[in-house]
């Protein structure tokens, strides 16, 4: 295996795309890039093709896609716009009786006793 060497992924997550020898580490570790990750290698997870490029030793990303002709796909560079969330309310105190409950209350006891004080004058005449 040389550098510039087209090979095929036949393991893990990027298996069956091609892929450029970049650099050869310690062992039987390579680095790769291409149609995969940029990420170093096991020998035993690629599978040459016979196929070589000429490229220099740690070539960027660019230069590999553009030496093999890949057309990559664009990113979105769209931002979404941003909506304004709902405010939290704050909670509602709970009284035992409201304002107007209370009205009503002495309304009634005062209607009770207009009504008491009605019937004992009846009462006396």
């Amino acid at each position: 295996m040389d550098i510039g060497q087209i090979c095929i992924k036949i393991a893990g997550r990027d298996a069956g795309k091609k892929a450029v020898i970049i650099d050869i580490l310690k062992g039987q570790m390579v680095l790769i890039d291409g149609e995969v990750r940029r990420r170093k290698c096991n020998l035993k997870h690629l599978e040459p093709t016979g196929q070589s490029l000429t490229i220099k030793k740690n070539a960027a990303h660019a230069e590999v896609v553009k030496a093999l002709g890949i057309v990559e796909k664009k990113k979105k560079t769209e931002k979404k716009e941003k909506t304004a969330r709902p405010k939290r309310l704050p909670k509602k105190k709970v009284y035992a009786k409201p304002k107007k409950e209370k009205k009503k209350v002495e309304e009634k006891a005062a209607a009770k006793k207009t009504i008491a004080k009605k019937k004992v004058v009846k009462k006396n005449e």
